[in-house]
């Protein structure tokens, strides 16, 4: 079920279920996965029929409209149908909120762009979009990564400049 909601948060796979507001006026944005794909087994790519329990998880993602809004993601676990695969159990997951991640990849890619596109220190980054700045430099490293040749030209001229002040210290 897409609605409004959903279309303005723009986070493909997800459903806005419900927005509150806690108690200092941030909204709580209640999500559910409305993606069938997210039922299948990353390992074998069996679709899941049976859940094992429900987990919250409270991605971070970008401010919506100017303001801080905070995600509530209720999704399963699933039990991997085939036998033969080595994964018994998984969780759901979509493409704007990997397995493992407290991040959303826009938050992620915002931090990355603003280093490198945006002309701040790892630490502005960091700093302005509440990620710590391990995150921010991996962000930044894999922005640059994309946007970098994978092998720079070859070097056909390479100059050294030899300028040195005052007198050489003669050593022995």
């Amino acid at each position: 079920m897409v609605n409004d909601t959903t279309r303005l948060l723009g986070l493909d796979g997800l459903v806005a279920e419900r927005v509150e507001l806690d108690v200092c006026g941030v909204p709580v944005v209640d999500l559910s996965t409305g993606h069938e794909q997210a039922r299948c087994c990353p390992e074998c790519g069996q679709r899941a029929v049976r859940v094992k329990q429900w987990t919250t998880t409270r991605p971070r993602d970008l401010p919506v409209g100017g303001r801080r809004v905070e995600l509530r993601w209720r999704k399963r676990r699933w039990y991997c149908p085939s036998a033969a695969c080595p994964r018994k159990s998984f969780t759901e997951q979509v493409a704007a909120v990997p397995a493992r991640s407290r991040l959303t990849t826009r938050l992620r890619e915002a931090a990355g762009a603003a280093v490198a596109d945006g002309g701040r220190t790892i630490v502005q980054s960091a700093r302005d979009h509440g990620v710590s700045w391990p995150v921010a430099a991996q962000a930044f490293t894999t922005h640059a990564a994309a946007a970098l040749p994978a092998e720079p030209e070859p070097v056909a001229v390479l100059g050294i400049d030899e300028v040195r002040r005052g007198k050489p210290a003669l050593r022995s």
